[in-house]
């Protein structure tokens, strides 16, 4: 009876309180893990290649953490990206809310996962041999009880509690941190079409994936580190796998690389530079912007101007972080603040001139050139001094 006593207590190891939150802590990760370098970087983006051996753990690991199909999440973000806050977004902040998502994204998840016109249209290439379908799919939640028993088995009444951790592990982090907070509140390094931030640089807890802003700048690039001081450990892991030959990685964003001073002049090298950090360039640009609206509220607050300055105040807020996303009327609102000043409404509209340059997607190199030739002789005929000194610093990118 004692001993019986002893293992409802403690299971079979008898473990102590630190023994319990580290392989707490070290189960939770591994299941990160698979999420972000299976699902995310493998999967969704065939950002690498996985090993069967690595790809079929990874399977097995997630179907026993977390219940989750690989079709089905994979189906999820990849609509996610193709709809990024707009009306089919299965789960965006700007559309549900951020109370929503951060604390219902699992429903949301639930929700999509029943949308069969999604499973067909994005869950294309994932794994459909006969594990997947008579056993990862068609009993998806056969392995989470597997694991509340090993769990039981292990660590006695303490492991319902182990159990309950790794099951809000994903959802909370995953679909609530991830999808609402990536999504609201951070920093950005690129000015990508939406309002992914960096939620943190380091990116440990979550695999990389605080790194959301980065991702979404470029989506198929199996590393989200971007900045000297970002750390992503999901892409040390990748690594390590591939320096044993267990991965082999296919995309990775470019580098950016400035050539040197007194440069002749705009050519095709400087275009294709142009094109592959276009996100990195219109956030820079976003700087420049952000800058003259500040000189501009602060003279409108001297000049008792305050509704005007409260307005463009609104506008910047929004510039660089997802303005594309607003309502018609809401980018109606947000230019007409900014016409309030001549320098400013030139930088407007030599953004959207900029935009255009990656945008035209019928136009030949030799156009496209020609235009961002021009787009550089008018910037330096400004005569705002920002917007000179952007454009010297253009002619210096290269692919």
């Amino acid at each position: 009876m004692k001993d019986i006593i002893s293992f409802a207590a403690g299971g079979l190891l008898q473990a102590s309180w630190w023994e319990v939150v580290l392989y707490t802590l070290v189960m939770t990760h591994i299941t990160i893990a698979g999420v972000t370098i299976f699902l995310h970087r493998s999967q969704a983006h065939r950002g690498l290649d996985l090993h069967p051996a690595v790809m079929h753990f990874f399977r097995f690991w997630l179907w026993m953490t977390t219940g989750m199909v690989t079709k089905e999440w994979v189906s999820i973000h990849r609509k996610h990206h193709a709809k990024c806050e707009r009306e089919d977004d299965p789960h965006s902040p700007m559309i549900y809310g951020i109370g929503k998502v951060m604390f219902s994204g699992a429903e949301l998840y639930r929700h999509e996962s029943k949308n069969q016109e999604t499973l067909s249209k994005f869950g294309h290439g994932t794994p459909d041999d006969w594990l997947e379908r008579n056993i990862y799919t068609r009993y998806s939640a056969r392995g989470i009880l597997i694991m509340l028993f090993i769990d039981l088995a292990l660590f006695g009444s303490i492991g319902f509690t182990i159990w309950a951790v790794q099951m809000a592990w994903i959802p909370f982090w995953a679909a609530g941190v991830v999808n609402g907070i990536g999504h609201y509140w951070g920093y950005r390094n690129f000015a990508s079409p939406d309002t992914s931030t960096n939620v943190f640089p380091i990116g440990i807890l979550i695999g990389g994936e605080e790194l959301h802003n980065n991702h979404h700048a470029y989506g198929t690039s199996a590393k989200f580190s971007s900045k000297w001081y970002e750390l992503d450990i999901g892409w040390i892991y990748i690594l390590g796998l591939k320096a044993v030959g267990l991965c082999k990685i296919k995309k990775v964003a470019p580098t950016l690389r400035l050539e040197a001073h007194g440069k002749a002049g705009v050519d095709l090298r400087t275009l294709q530079g142009v094109i592959a950090h276009r996100f990195e360039i219109l956030s820079r640009y976003t700087g420049i912007m952000k800058l003259a609206c500040r000189a501009e509220i602060q003279q409108l607050k001297t000049s008792g101007s305050g509704h005007q300055a409260d307005e463009l105040i609104a506008a910047t807020h929004w510039l660089g972080r997802g303005e594309e996303t607003l309502a018609p009327i809401e980018r109606a609102r947000i230019e007409k603040a900014l016409s309030q000043n001549k320098a400013l409404t030139t930088m407007v509209q030599m953004r959207h001139d900029l935009v255009k340059l990656w945008d035209s997607s019928s136009a030949s190199s030799d156009q496209l050139l020609h235009d961002l030739q021009a787009w550089c002789q008018r910037a330096q005929q400004s005569g705002i001094a920002s917007l000179e000194e952007f454009a010297l610093r253009l002619r210096r990118y290269a692919a």
